[in-house]
C-alpha cells in the first residue's frame, strides 16, 4: 500500500475519532456507560465511510489447483462405419468416461473429428473426410500452456490434411486403434491427376498411381471408359518388390463441353476391398484460350509469380515480355498487366484503353502515369512507404472472399496519396505505419464496357509465398488472381447472376452451391429471392430448395442425393433471370477406400510422441497407464489480484448497520 494511502487512513481515523469524541463526550459533566457505545458506533462509522471515501487498493493472492488434460479424441469419420467398430469405439469411451481414477486426476476433454474438430456430442460415423494431424494440433493449441496427454481413438487412416506421422507434438498420445489391423491383398488407384482443361481435338494427360499390398505377384487391368466406352486399357503387374505403378496416357478431346471418365483396376484374387479400384474425374473441354501479356522495363519476381497464379488455369497463357521488345505484337492478346509503367509505355497505352492491370512499385514513373485518362492521380515524393492490405467486405465488382490479405507481407511503392478521379470498387485498401485507411491499395474501373485494375505496390510474389505457407498450396492466392483476370479479359456484358460448384462429389460429401446476384445498377442485391432447382438426369426427378444469404452473397447446402450426374438452374423470383450448370455424384466414397486399420503409422506416432499403441479390448491397461503415470500431476498457481475497497459492498452495509445501531440507542435514551 502505497505511504500516501496510509497517511490518509491514519487521517480518517483521527477525525472519526474527534468527531465522535466531540459528540458524546466534549464538555459533557457525567458520562454514561451507554456513551462508550455510542462513541465507538460513531467513530467506526466515520472511519468507514472516510475508508470508502480513499478507496484503497487491496491485494489479495488466489490459489488453484490445475489438473493436467487428458484430450479424448474420437474418430467420428464414415471408415469406422464401414470398419464395423461403432461399438468398440462406444465402448472404450464409456469406460474412459466411468473411471473415477481418471476423472479425478485430470481434467477430460471429449472431441470428436473428422474434416473438423469438434467438442463431442454425439457420434454419427458419417463424416466423409479425416483429418487426424488437425485434431492432434487443435488440442495442442488449446492446452498449450498445460500439461497434455491424448488418446486417440481411430483406425489411423487419414483423407486430408498433413501427415500425422510427423506431427511436431511435445505431449504424448496414445492412439487406441480400431479396426482390423491384418493386412488383405488390394489393389488400388491411389491417385489421379489430370487437368481441368482441354482443347477441342487436342490431347490432354491422365496419370494414375496405382498401389498393391500383398506377398504375392499378381496381374490386374487398368481401364478409362467414358459414357461405358473403353478409351484406355493396359495389364499391370504388381509384386511385393514392385507395389506400385504409374500409367500415363494422353486422351483425345473430341467434344466441348464438361466430359466425364471413370477410371477402374480389375479386381484381383482374395481382394476383400473393391470400393477402392474405382475414381471418376472430369475435363472441360473448350475452343478458346485467352492471351496474357505480361510487360515491364526490368525483370522482378512479381512476373514469375502472376505467371505461375495465372497460367494455373489451363485456359490461360502468359508471355512475359520487356517493353523494349519490338516483336511483340500487342493485338494478340486479350489482357496486359503492365508491370511498373514508365515513359517507355506511352505508346502502349495509345494502343489499349482497357482491358489491363496496372501494377506501380518504387519504379514506378508517377509523373507519367498523372497524365494518362486511366482514373487516378498520385501525388508522390522521393520515399517508399509498405503498405498492408485491409480487406473491404462491400466490394461488389466482383466475388472474392478474404484469404487473409491482413495478414500477408506488405507491399511497397512511393508515397503520396492516392485520389480517385472516377468512379471505381475497391477490393483492398491500404494500412501504413500502423494507420488503417480507405486509400486504394487495389481498385477496379469501369465505364462503357471499358475495364482496368490498379495495384498499388510491388511484393506480390510475397503474398503468394506466404498463402502457401498458410495453406499448404497455392490455390486460394492462384483464385484470386484469376478473378482479377477472369473479370477483366471479358469483354461480355457483365452477368447479374453468378453461380459457383463443383463439377465432381464424391458420394456422401457436402454439397455447397454459391450465387452472386446484383441489381441493374451491378450493386449487390440482398433482397433478392433465389432458388435452385437440381435434377437427376436419368430419373428426371427435381429437387428445389432456396438460397440463403451469407455476407455478399447466396449460398444452398444439398443433401441426400444419391449418385449420377445433374443437372441444375438457379432462378431470382420475379425477375427473367437464370444460371444453369451441371455437376456429377460419384459412387466414390473415400472414407471406404482402405482394408485395415494403419496400425504402422499409429505406431510411429505414438514412438516419436513417447506414448504407446492400444486396443479398444486393453483400454483399462490404458487407464491404468495414465493414473501411474507420474509425469502428471496436478499444479498449484498463485494469482495475485488487485481490488478497490469500494467494490466491498459488505463495507456500506456495516456503515448503514452501525448507523441504525446508533440511531436506536439514542432513542432508547431520549439521546433524540
Amino acid at each position: 500500500m502505497e505511504l500516501t494511502t496510509v497517511i490518509y487512513i491514519v487521517l480518517a481515523v483521527l477525525v472519526s475519532i474527534a468527531i465522535a469524541f466531540f459528540q458524546y463526550f466534549y464538555k459533557v459533566k457525567r458520562t454514561p456507560k451507554v456513551h462508550i457505545m455510542l462513541f465507538a458506533l460513531k467513530a467506526l462509522s466515520l472511519f468507514l465511510i472516510g475508508l470508502l471515501l480513499i478507496n484503497p487498493k487491496i491485494k489479495t493472492i488466489e490459489t488453484e489447483n490445475i489438473k493436467p488434460v487428458l484430450a479424448v479424441l474420437v474418430d467420428n469419420s464414415l471408415s469406422t462405419q464401414f470398419f464395423k467398430e461403432e461399438q468398440n469405439v462406444r465402448e472404450a469411451l464409456s469406460k474412459i468416461q466411468k473411471n473415477e481414477a481418471i476423472q479425478d486426476k485430470f481434467e477430460v476433454q471429449y472431441f470428436s473429428f473428422g474434416k473438423e474438430v469438434d467438442v463431442l456430442d454425439t457420434l454419427f460415423f458419417s463424416d466423409t473426410q479425416t483429418n487426424i494431424s488437425k485434431a492432434i494440433n487443435a488440442v495442442d493449441e488449446l492446452n498449450k500452456d498445460k500439461i497434455l496427454t491424448s488418446v486417440l481413438i481411430t483406425d489411423g487412416n487419414q483423407t486430408q490434411g498433413n501427415d500425422y506421422e510427423f506431427v511436431t507434438s511435445k505431449n504424448k498420445i496414445f492412439p487406441v486403434v480400431v479396426g482390423d489391423t491384418i493386412q488383405y491383398q488390394d489393389v488400388q488407384i491411389s491417385q489421379l491427376n489430370v487437368n481441368k482443361y482441354s482443347y477441342l481435338q487436342n490431347k490432354f494427360p491422365v496419370e494414375a498411381l496405382l498401389y498393391y499390398e500383398g506377398k504375392e505377384k499378381v496381374n490386374s487391368t487398368f481401364t478409362i471408359q467414358q459414357n461405358g466406352q473403353k478409351v484406355f486399357s493396359k495389364n499391370v503387374e504388381f509384386s511385393p518388390e514392385n507395389p506400385v505403378q504409374t500409367i500415363t496416357t494422353n486422351l483425345l478431346s473430341t467434344k466441348k463441353g464438361l466430359q466425364y471418365y471413370a477410371a477402374s483396376i480389375s479386381k484381383i484374387n482374395k481382394e476383400k476391398n473393391t470400393k477402392n479400384n474405382y475414381k471418376s474425374f472430369s475435363v472441360e473441354v473448350i475452343d478458346e484460350q485467352t492471351k496474357v501479356l505480361l510487360l515491364s522495363s526490368f525483370l522482378h519476381p512479381d512476373l514469375g509469380a502472376l505467371k505461375k497464379a495465372i497460367e494455373s488455369n489451363k485456359q490461360r497463357k502468359v508471355d512475359i515480355a520487356l517493353i523494349y521488345d519490338k516483336t511483340v505484337n500487342l493485338e494478340d492478346y486479350q489482357l496486359y498487366v503492365l508491370y511498373q509503367p514508365t515513359s517507355y509505355f506511352k505508346s502502349v497505352f495509345e494502343k489499349i484503353s482497357s482491358n489491363f492491370l496496372l501494377i506501380s512499385g518504387t519504379k514506378t514513373d508517377w509523373n507519367f502515369i498523372n497524365t494518362l485518362d486511366i482514373g487516378i492521380n498520385k501525388r508522390v515524393i522521393n520515399q517508399t512507404e509498405e503498405y498492408t492490405a485491409i480487406y473491404n467486405p462491400n466490394f461488389l465488382t466482383f466475388f472474392q472472399e478474404d484469404i487473409g490479405f491482413n495478414q500477408f507481407p506488405p507491399l511497397q511503392d512511393k508515397f503520396g496519396e492516392v485520389q480517385l478521379k472516377k468512379e471505381a470498387q475497391s477490393l483492398l485498401y491500404q494500412k501504413y505505419a500502423g494507420v488503417e485507411t480507405t486509400q486504394p491499395l487495389l481498385s477496379t474501373f469501369e465505364e462503357n464496357e471499358k475495364k482496368h485494375a490498379i495495384l498499388f505496390g510491388e511484393g506480390i510474389w510475397k503474398w503468394r509465398a506466404a498463402s502457401y505457407l498458410k495453406e499448404q498450396n497455392f490455390e486460394s492466392f492462384d483464385t484470386f488472381i484469376g478473378n482479377i483476370v477472369q473479370y477483366l479479359a471479358s469483354n461480355k456484358k457483365r452477368k447479374r447472376l453468378e453461380v459457383t460448384s463443383e463439377r465432381l462429389y464424391p458420394a456422401n460429401a457436402p454439397i455447397t452451391i454459391t450465387a452472386f446476384y446484383v441489381d441493374k445498377n451491378y450493386q449487390f442485391d440482398n433482397r433478392a429471392t433465389l432458388e435452385l432447382t437440381i435434377t437427376n438426369k436419368e430419373t428426371k426427378e427435381q429437387k428445389k430448395l432456396p438460397f440463403s444469404l451469407v455476407n455478399n452473397s447466396y449460398q444452398v447446402s444439398v443433401e441426400g442425393l444419391t449418385s449420377g450426374e445433374y443437372s441444375y438452374q438457379v432462378s431470382v423470383a420475379n425477375q427473367n433471370i437464370h444460371s444453369y450448370g451441371q455437376f456429377k455424384i460419384t459412387d466414390y466414397q473415400i472414407e471406404e477406400q482402405f482394408t485395415n486399420a494403419n496400425k504402422k503409422k499409429l505406431q510411429a506416432l505414438a514412438s516419436k510422441t513417447k506414448g504407446k499403441v492400444f486396443y479398444p479390448t486393453k483400454t483399462k491397461e490404458l487407464l491404468d497407464t495414465l493414473v501411474n503415470d507420474e509425469s502428471y500431476y496436478t499444479t498449484q498457481k498463485s494469482i495475485a489480484k488487485e481490488q478497490n475497497l469500494i467494490d466491498w459492498k459488505w463495507i456500506l452495509f456495516l456503515v448503514v448497520a452501525f448507523l441504525s445501531i446508533e440511531w436506536f440507542i439514542r432513542k432508547y435514551y431520549g439521546k433524540i
